[in-house]
């Protein structure tokens, strides 16, 4: 005999177990804010790690066009994304780092609360790459690259959840992986072990977090536009090559990571947790 079955008048026959599970309730989605402004973030701050050009420049304009100010973490002057970001009617902090070091991480997040009490989302951007052929890379080369693409990212991303569980509110994490993060690549082995570490820790740290409402994702741009490959679309040769493997036919730009960002750091993703987004034209479908 089940418990409960025989006040239900189902005794123990097996054939009454689907008519119980007939009469279980119905779960309906209670409805909340309409589409488009689920991707609202009017009243957000967000931290963005090395947008005084390219991608994240690109990305920081988005989320300010999104509603959210911007606290930028920056080596160099981010003048030109600073002058974007308060066209729109946003604000901007503008604060200097060398993520060489994790160091600076609770001061810089002390700083950024001080633009509204809060924070809200972070995009771990700030990257560098070196390249030289495997057999002579040098421990320098690979130490630099995985301090700033990788072990920042972690330390940065967990200063970021601490500051979530402190409010209460839970929050959004993006981290910037890369192609690489599925590829091996050429001549770029600490580039290519960052950027596979970018998605590994994205999915652990959403495994952790993610009951707590906090959101950790990551976008893997492809061949972008960038000052980063200025040299590869110079050289005749390899910008056709590369261009005949991308099924879009052209070269991505910073707007093309604006609605990944933009959704990543939105309600309208709550319930996306650990997953690396490509946004590469195409390329690692061929």
């Amino acid at each position: 005999m089940i418990p409960g079955l025989a006040e239900a008048g189902l005794g123990s026959r097996p054939d009454a177990l689907p008519t119980l599970r007939a009469c279980a309730p119905t779960f309906q989605t209670v409805p909340s804010k309409m589409i488009l402004q689920q991707f609202q973030l009017s009243g957000k701050v967000a931290i963005v790690t090395g947008c005084d050009t390219g991608l994240g420049q690109g990305m920081a304009r988005a989320l300010a066009q999104a509603g959210a100010d911007i606290v930028g973490v920056n080596v160099s002057a981010p003048t030109e994304t600073q002058a974007q970001i308060e066209a729109l009617g946003r604000r901007f902090l503008d604060l200097r780092a060398n993520l060489g070091s994790i160091d600076c991480i609770e001061g810089l997040m002390k700083q950024a609360l001080g633009l509204a009490g809060h924070v809200d989302i972070l995009v771990n951007n700030a990257g560098i790459i070196r390249r030289e052929d495997a057999i002579k890379f040098s421990e320098k080369d690979w130490d630099d690259v995985i301090d700033i693409n990788l072990k920042s990212v972690f330390f940065f991303a967990q200063a970021a959840a601490r500051q979530y569980l402190a409010q209460g509110t839970g929050g959004k994490i993006i981290n910037v992986a890369s192609m690489l993060s599925f590829q091996g690549g050429v001549r770029v082995p600490s580039y290519t072990a960052s950027k596979s570490g970018v998605m590994g820790i994205t999915r652990l740290m959403a495994n952790e977090w993610a009951g707590h409402r906090i959101n950790v994702n990551a976008i893997a741009p492809g061949y972008m536009a960038t000052n980063n490959t200025a040299a590869l679309r110079a050289d005749e040769g390899r910008n056709a090559s590369i261009l005949e493997r991308i099924p879009a036919g052209r070269w991505g730009v910073p707007d093309d990571l604006a609605g990944p960002v933009v959704f990543l750091a939105s309600q309208a993703s709550d319930y996306v947790n650990g997953y690396t987004v490509a946004v590469d034209g195409g390329w690692l479908a061929r």
